[in-house]
């Protein structure tokens, strides 16, 4: 009988190796598949007017209501207020602007402000169209980047940069501690790199320290550095690379009761003046302080003893 030859010329324990070998390969294809990150997704500046960076995965995540205060009401910073708000009109516009620090006294309304003035501007831009130039497309986004992720800065601006928006990126209660050395990042990101921040881009940081270091951090630079003086600089020239420092101090007792009397006028909060001062007063010395944040505590609490509601902005 005459010997069968195998199909095309390939031995049969050949072909059904192959085949074997070609399902391995294809599910272990498929689980790396499985495995591996979904592709990111572009960012949808359009989606919100504010937005939290975050840094793994890599994402803009839209705030639907951006929690702020009406500019009316914050009191004792009206020079303070109107250097930021020409600052950043003139970089809604297209005009040069500077990176500003905000710094100085806890609860005086730093945060407060930056949203505030965003809010304004972004108003403004949005009700008078283009600025100067005419290329001005979008609108004014406001991003914040939390102080653990500044190291991811360079990431987050190069997705801004690529945006037809013009956006304040935004790190509140920004400081760093002894031995991080992510500033140096953020040294570089600010106006040190080759880059450079994107033209569409400017940063606003809130901290309670001028320059941004702890005051023993920088005495032990100091005390313990072949040359004391460059070791220093190499610390706090971070707060140089922003061109607008607005400084915050304790409130009088004036301006700490004007605080109070913007909070119940705009809530319309029903109480004799007489009495509003007594407690008014008597809150801030159990507190110990007088600042817009124990101002905003106390309307807080008398709001829910009077029975009354607070407006939602």
């Amino acid at each position: 009988m005459a010997k069968k030859e195998p199909i095309s010329g390939v031995p049969p324990i050949a072909a059904s190796t192959d085949s074997a070998q070609a399902r391995d390969l294809a599910r272990i294809a498929d689980a790396l598949e499985r495995l591996a990150p979904p592709p990111p997704v572009a960012p949808d500046f359009d989606a919100a007017d504010g937005f939290v960076w975050q840094a793994t995965p890599e994402a803009f995540l839209p705030v639907r209501r951006i929690n702020r205060v009406p500019l009316e009401l914050l009191k004792g910073i009206d020079h303070t207020a109107r250097l930021l708000l020409d600052n950043t009109d003139r970089f809604a516009r297209g005009l040069p602007a500077n990176n500003a620090l905000l710094w100085g006294a806890r609860g005086m309304g730093k945060s407060s402000l930056v949203k505030s003035a965003h809010a304004t501007v972004a108003a403004k831009l949005a009700a008078g169209g283009a600025g100067k130039s005419g290329k001005l497309k979008g609108g004014l986004k406001l991003v914040e980047i939390h102080r653990e992720d500044i190291a991811t800065l360079p990431r987050c601006l190069t997705h801004l940069k690529a945006s037809r928006h013009r956006t304040i990126v935004f790190c509140d209660d920004l400081s760093f501690d002894k031995d991080d050395t992510s500033y140096k990042s953020l040294k570089a990101v600010l106006e040190g790199g080759i880059e450079g921040r994107p033209e569409n881009v400017i940063f606003y940081a809130t901290s309670n320290r001028r320059h941004l270091m702890p005051r023993d951090m920088v005495e032990n630079e100091r005390s313990t550095a072949i040359n004391p003086s460059e070791a220093v600089e190499e610390k706090v020239s971070l707060s140089d690379r922003f061109g607008l420092w607005l400084g915050f101090h304790n409130s009088s007792q004036d301006q700490y009761l004007d605080m109070i009397a913007g909070y119940v006028a705009h809530h319309g909060l029903e109480i004799e003046p007489e009495r509003l001062r007594a407690e008014a007063l008597e809150w801030s010395v159990t507190r110990g302080a007088r600042s817009g944040r124990v101002a905003w505590q106390f309307i807080q609490d008398l709001a829910g003893r009077l029975g009354q509601p607070l407006k939602s902005e």
